[in-house]
Order: structure tokens, then C-alpha cells, then sequence
């Protein structure tokens, strides 16, 4: 058995967090360099604003109906997100993290009849302690949990809740007859016009599928599978390990179009740093870094320039990065152009803790030792006192770059001189 907790208007219900006054109005929250609409109120969504309208389209619309837009304030979203899943841990420890707002619970350890009693009553300790609006599926398989998530926030009556688990197969296929084609677990805007011209238009027309047919139309076993998990057989098992990472990667647009050379190398650091410290994170280090510039692809001519890495070392330590990649920026004439955007890969990951020699002296043990010990030290002193509170000057060089966040709300929870301010009126 299990269920998927998603929450609502995540970015949005975030921002409704400190500012209640806000609930019941149309609200957006805008991507980096306040670009597309990446989260919506239902209230917005009400005004037909789709998910990732260009705000400078939207602009008068926003005039018109006083829609209130904030800048990502990602650190926000991610700190609320984490004290989510904290608090999910508590009801039970197989989970599956799946996204920032959304985990697959296993409930089959719960000792528990009422399913649907259980999902009130989580839902609302969750608001109680979080104070975020949640929508809860629950179904005999992940497949099924997302169709119940989905329709649980789409109907109104279902109070956020809708458990399949004990209805009756004829329900059961109301609810997937009632779902669209393209909110069906897997299928996006690039297979639903296949699956629609071969006359496919909700979950239950997958569900009716032979596994034969569906692997056909759907590309391979993962569409048997998703016919399968639609009729009740589990095939996806919870991931409570979480996947192992492939690749690592970074990138921004810029705020500001520009051919500054420390704006450029700024940003390439700065986002070096950060995928550093995700491989640090998971233990990883890197023996492979590729980094690409590319100039505003709405522009006649748009530049495009490239470079690839091999590493002799594995290293999660972006000093060393940055060094080489300032080096080849600086020897070739190509990349002298104005630049939109930026993007840093880092591939060939193996784990940090195994460090494989080799017989001809490439690989500085010593160097690589020390190295690991510094970063240790990086980490645990901005462990204490606070994100980036030391990082490299190449990072600092210039803030050209910064991507526009010109209506960021403050981070509440993660800066010391962004904390809210409650006034007592006596």
C-alpha cells in the first residue's frame, strides 16, 4: 500500500506562509531572472495564467487582476521542503523523496484500518505544524497513488483525500476515466499527442491496454509496466535509497547579457561551488567537468562555446575546477563574446572515499588528501555559521551575472537578517 503526499502550489503556499494576507488572491512566483510563472495559485490559474507563462506576456493581465508575483526565493522553498520531509519520517521511515514537494510513502509497516481517517489526520497535522496544504493519494500502487493525488486536488468534495485502496473496481475506473491522458504518471506534453492520434485520451484507455500494445505506444517496458501499475500490479517499488547520481550539473542565466570576463569567470565559479558541494553531499567526487556559455538564443548569431575536462584526480574541490576552466576561458579567443547563460557538468562520479592510484604518478595522493581535509573544514565551518560563509574570491570577482530577483520575498528561515519581525502592540 502506499501514498503520495503533494503539496499544494508549492512555491505559492511557501510564500502564503509568512504572508496570510495573501490567501485568496491570485499569486505567481517567477523563475530565475523573474522569466516564466513556476508556480500558480488556484486563483491564478483561474485567470488562465499557464504554468511557465512568460511574465513579460502576462504583464498587463497581472496589472489588470492585481496578481502578486515574487521572485524564486529558492532557499526558502528548499528549507520548508526539508522540514516536510522531516516531518514525514516521523509517521514512517520508508519513504521516498520524489521531488521537492511530493514523497510516496509505504504504508504496508502502519498498523492501520482507516486509510482514509489516517490521510485526514496526517494532512491535518501537517498544516497545523507546517502550515501547508497538502493533497493525499493513497492506492495499492505508486501508479494509482499518482491518479489519486491528482484527482484529490482537482475535486473539491474529496476534502484533499481520495483513497482507492478500498474502492470497488468500478469506482476506481471513474476516477481513471476522469483523468486526463497527460496527468497520467509518465506521460508528458511530448507522448501525449502519440498516444491522443491513436485514440487515447484518459488513464482508463491506458488501463485497457494490453502490456503487449502499451509497450508498443509507449516506447519499451516502462509502458507495460505503467499499464500494469494502472490495473493494480505494483511494478515500482519505493526508492528509499534514492537514485545513484550519473551526473552533477549547474547553470544560470544571467541577469544582465555580458562579455565582462570577471562577470564570466564569477559565474562559472559560483556555480562550480554548488556543484562541488552537492558531490560532496552524496560523498562523490568528479573526474570529468564540462562547461558550455551560450549567448541569448532569441539574437541573431547566437554564440555558442564549449570545453571538456579530464581530471588525472577525481576532485570534489572547485579551487581546482576553476583554476583549469579560467585557463582555457582566457586562451581562447572564441569565448571572448557577450554571454546570456552558463552551465557547469560534472561527470565520471566515483565515490570520494576510494581514491584509485595508478602506476605513473598522475594521481597525488598527498595533494588529493589534503585537499579533502580543507574542504571538510569549509563545510563544517558554513555547517555552523551559515551557507557561504567562506567561499572562493574568483566568486566575489563580480555580480554582474546574478540572475534578477527583483520581488524576492525575504528567506525567513535561512538568513539571520531576513528573520521575520513580529510587533507586540500592548
Amino acid at each position: 500500500m502506499f501514498a503520495l503526499i503533494d503539496c499544494d502550489n508549492f512555491f505559492v503556499s511557501c510564500e502564503r506562509l509568512f504572508r496570510p494576507e495573501l490567501n485568496g488572491r491570485p499569486v505567481v512566483v517567477l523563475s530565475s531572472n523573474d522569466g516564466c510563472a513556476v508556480s500558480r495559485s488556484t486563483e491564478a490559474k483561474a485567470l488562465g495564467i499557464p504554468m511557465g507563462a512568460p511574465a513579460f506576456k502576462y504583464r498587463e493581465l497581472f496589472r489588470q487582476h492585481n496578481v502578486i508575483s515574487f521572485s524564486g526565493n529558492f532557499a526558502l522553498y528548499g528549507d520548508i521542503s526539508r522540514r516536510l520531509m522531516l516531518l514525514l519520517t516521523e509517521v514512517t521511515p520508508y519513504l521516498e523523496c520524489y521531488s521537492v514537494d511530493e514523497s510516496f510513502l509505504d504504508l504496508s509497516q502502519l498498523p492501520e484500518q482507516d486509510w482514509r481517517r489516517w490521510a485526514v489526520r496526517l494532512r491535518r497535522r501537517i498544516w497545523q505544524e507546517i502550515g501547508l496544504p497538502v493533497s493525499i493519494g493513497i492506492a495499492p500502487t505508486k501508479g494509482l497513488t499518482k491518479v489519486a493525488n491528482h484527482r484529490a486536488k482537482k475535486d473539491p468534495l474529496l476534502g484533499g483525500v481520495l483513497n482507492l485502496a478500498d474502492m470497488p473496481q468500478w469506482l476506481i475506473d471513474t476516477q481513471l476515466a476522469a483523468t486526463p491522458l497527460e496527468d497520467v504518471w509518465g506521460i508528458g506534453w511530448r507522448l501525449g499527442p502519440r498516444l491522443r492520434a491513436e485514440g487515447l485520451q484518459t488513464a482508463l484507455d491506458i488501463k485497457q491496454l494490453t502490456p503487449r500494445r502499451a509497450r508498443q505506444l509507449m516506447g519499451g517496458v516502462r509502458g507495460s509496466q505503467l499499464q500494469l501499475e494502472l490495473s493494480g500490479i505494483a511494478c515500482f517499488p519505493l526508492e528509499t535509497a534514492g537514485r545513484v547520481r550519473q551526473t552533477v550539473s549547474h547553470g544560470r542565466m544571467f541577469g544582465h547579457d555580458t562579455a565582462d570576463p570577471l562577470a564570466i569567470r564569477a559565474a562559472i565559479s559560483s556555480l562550480t561551488a554548488r556543484a562541488c558541494r552537492d558531490l560532496r553531499r552524496d560523498g562523490l567526487a568528479a573526474s570529468g567537468v564540462y562547461l558550455k556559455l551560450r549567448g541569448n538564443r532569441h539574437k541573431p548569431g547566437s554564440p555558442r562555446w564549449s570545453h571538456c575536462l579530464r581530471l588525472n584526480t577525481p576532485t570534489a574541490d572547485p579551487g581546482l575546477i576553476c583554476a583549469q576552466l579560467a585557463t582555457a576561458l582566457a586562451a581562447d579567443p572564441a569565448a571572448q563574446q557577450i554571454w546570456h547563460r552558463a552551465d557547469v557538468l560534472l561527470f565520471n562520479l566515483t565515490p570520494s572515499a576510494h581514491l584509485q592510484t595508478d602506476m605513473l604518478g598522475y594521481v597525488q595522493t598527498a595533494q588529493a588528501v589534503r585537499g579533502q581535509q580543507r574542504l571538510q573544514a569549509i563545510d563544517a565551518i558554513n555547517r555552523r555559521y551559515g551557507a557561504d560563509r567562506l567561499r572562493y574570491a574568483a566568486e566575489n570577482l563580480s555580480n554582474v551575472w546574478q540572475p534578477k530577483a527583483g520581488s524576492r520575498s525575504p528567506r525567513y528561515t535561512t538568513d539571520w537578517g531576513e528573520l521575520p519581525v513580529a510587533i507586540i502592540k500592548v
